[in-house]
């Protein structure tokens, strides 16, 4: 039998790169889980959200600046929700060192012009820029009234309401909803 633990699976639900970024920390006390443990987990999530390439070679020192950028992002978006400041110095360092290659392109399939963003580099801040990117576009935007907690007693979750009527209630209809309506169903029922 097999007795080696399979890392959690990241949790895709927020609407945002930088909310599902934070969202790789969830739970509560004893049913904690880290997406993150190791460079090769940080690169396997970066991939899978698209702003990484297949085959990218983890760089030493990823999994410790993806914790710091994590942390850092968490603090900032609760921070935002409370109308406070924070440290931004781990944001603003990635931003600044890891900022991308951009230019200006003719697509020639599409008969338009295009932006072509690369990264310049491997390094860890090169490759956690997109996080950082998109989580400053969260805080600036428009629409950051509409980031929201999952209501679900024991959810840390976060998520970006974009439904047309800012109802949503929960990280995911599938898991936090469904419980808490069962349980207020029996909590109706019993009294």
């Amino acid at each position: 039998m097999d007795t080696r633990q399979t890392a959690p699976q990241p949790l895709f639900l927020a609407d945002n790169l930088a909310l599902d970024f934070i969202n790789t920390e969830y739970g509560t006390g004893d049913a904690k889980q880290d997406c993150l443990e190791d460079d090769r987990s940080v690169i396997d999530w970066l991939i899978t959200a698209g702003v990484a390439e297949a085959g990218t070679p983890a760089p030493p020192g990823l999994h410790a600046q993806a914790r710091q950028l994590r942390s850092a992002a968490s603090a900032v978006v609760h921070a935002a929700m409370n109308a406070v400041a924070v440290d931004l110095g781990v944001i603003n360092r990635i931003l600044e060192k890891g900022h991308p290659l951009t230019r200006l392109q003719w697509d020639e399939d599409g008969q338009h012009y295009r932006v072509d963003t690369h990264s310049v580099s491997t390094r860890p801040e090169s490759l956690l820029w997109p996080v950082a990117d998109a989580l400053v576009k969260l805080v600036t935007g428009n629409k950051f009234e509409f980031v929201r907690q999952c209501e679900a007693h024991d959810c840390v979750l976060l998520f970006h309401d974009l439904s047309k009527s800012h109802r949503r209630r929960w990280c995911s209809m599938a898991t936090c909803g469904n419980r808490m309506k069962v349980a207020a169903f029996r909590n109706r029922t019993r009294s």
